[in-house]
């Protein structure tokens, strides 16, 4: 039974869990394999089981920083110009240009506005002060890092500069990242319960980003601070230890919701900012962190709110990051800046029931090897180093069997809306930056 619409229902409490590099099957629910440990993400999985999970979700990048200007925006990302890097590297303190312009109607902003308390505990990555940062752009509180990857213990970025802030204020703080972002999570709901307000918490957790640590290598901090890539080191059972140590800290933070009171009217949305690097698993989707095939964009999508979303519900709804903006905003009774409309798409009949659907068309492009694609439908449009393709995705998700030749109507059509798309946004700046981190020199191309 799909619980009913009550419009006597206060407005939830919203909770933004977002983990950093992780793959379309790292989670159980998502057909991932256990680990030597045992299940690697119960948490998660139970929010899954409990909830909604959406098969077809996508990022709106495949690269960290382009997608969490659309999500924190709720529209594509390629409208604001610090969006065009590859990502936001941590040379570009003092920059005026790469970052979230803090006069940009923002979702924790316009939640404020509406009533929300607002917080964003972790992985900030949308330019740095004085120009940019959470205060600035409607976050009341702020903990956690600015750059796109730090050192689990000494908190330090790939240039050796310590990056771990409350406010706007560097912080010492002794301690494994991933647990501290989780315990400053417990505190902010726990303050949060004993006031009437209600709040949203941008939870973007750094785990499973490179550097390859879990909470028992504190002695290995010294030997990768002048690598934060860590070429040489990790491997899958570091790596799903550390999605394991998020999990945990997940299921603190339901425990203290429980505790107030506070679980059965809280949305709580767990997504990743891109797909996979390394060691994750995608089965059976092919390629990774920087790819426009679906390992790179496609990731799990779980919501989780028992008096509105009946348990167990699976949607193939096609979706992307900045549709999570727009249900937020909707499920909040908050409109959009009517000089900033909405990219997004609310997602809140669907939440309502899983197996309403509506036509979605998604579109990305990458500066990164000239990649464009278009999914619509069960179709998806994608070039590559000027090679085009056409892959029908339910029939083949690994997207190795193209239709281009067969189809090549679709495809001329598919290329047209694409194009019609792009020539609705800026183009992308001469002067915009890849980062790769590493190349074929470093290890076989997958």
């Amino acid at each position: 039974m799909k619980p009913e619409a009550d419009p006597a229902v206060e407005r939830p409490n919203i909770v933004f869990i977002v983990a950093d590099d992780l793959g379309y099957a790292d989670l159980g629910c998502y057909g991932g394999r256990e680990a030597v440990f045992g299940p690697v993400s119960p948490v998660l999985d139970g929010l899954a089981a409990n909830g909604l999970k959406l098969t077809q979700g996508y990022s709106n990048s495949p690269v960290c920083s382009p997608t969490r200007f659309a999500m924190i925006t709720g529209r594509y990302q390629y409208r604001l110009r610090g969006a065009a890097e590859e990502p936001i590297r941590s040379d570009s303190r003092g920059s005026t240009t790469l970052g979230l312009p803090p006069d940009h109607p923002t979702l924790p902003s316009l939640l404020k506005a509406g009533g929300y308390r607002t917080a964003l505990i972790g992985k900030w990555h949308l330019g740095y002060p004085p120009h940019f940062g959470p205060l600035r752009s409607g976050y009341e509180e702020f903990f956690g890092p600015l750059s796109g990857g730090v050192d689990y213990f000494t908190h330090c970025d790939s240039r050796g500069q310590h990056d771990l802030w409350t406010g706007d204020q560097a912080t010492q703080t002794e301690g494994y990242l991933t647990d501290l972002i989780s315990g400053r999570a417990v505190d902010y709901v726990d303050r949060m319960a004993k006031q009437d307000a209600p709040f949203f918490l941008s939870l973007h957790y750094t785990a499973p980003h490179w550097p390859w640590e879990t909470r028992d290598d504190a002695a290995k901090a010294p030997a990768v601070k002048d690598n934060l890539f860590d070429l040489a080191g990790g491997n899958i059972h570091v790596y799903r230890r550390m999605i394991h140590h998020m999990d945990e800290g997940i299921g603190r933070l339901m425990a203290a919701l429980e505790a107030n009171g506070q679980a059965d009217n809280t949305l709580v949305v767990f997504t990743s900012d891109n797909g996979g690097e390394r060691f994750s698993d995608s089965w059976p989707l092919v390629g990774g962190k920087m790819d426009l095939t679906e390992g790179g964009i496609r990731v799990p999508w779980i919501a989780h709110w028992p008096a509105m979303i009946a348990k167990g519900g699976e949607s193939r709804q096609l979706c992307m990051t900045m549709d999570w903006s727009a249900t937020m905003l909707d499920a909040a009774g908050v409109s959009a800046a009517p000089d900033h409309p909405l990219d997004g798409v609310s997602l809140m009949p669907v939440l309502r029931d899983a197996d309403h659907s509506f036509a979605r068309p998604l579109h990305w492009r990458m500066n990164h090897r000239g990649q464009q694609a278009m999914r619509e439908g069960d179709w998806k449009y994608l070039k590559v180093d000027g090679n085009e393709y056409l892959f029908n995705i339910p029939a083949d998700e690994r997207e190795r069997a193209n239709q281009a030749h067969r189809e090549p109507d679709r495809l001329a059509t598919m290329r047209a809306d694409w194009e019609n798309w792009n020539a609705t946004m800026p183009p992308i700046p001469s002067d915009a930056t890849v980062s790769v981190g590493y190349t074929t020199k470093d290890m076989p191309q997958r």
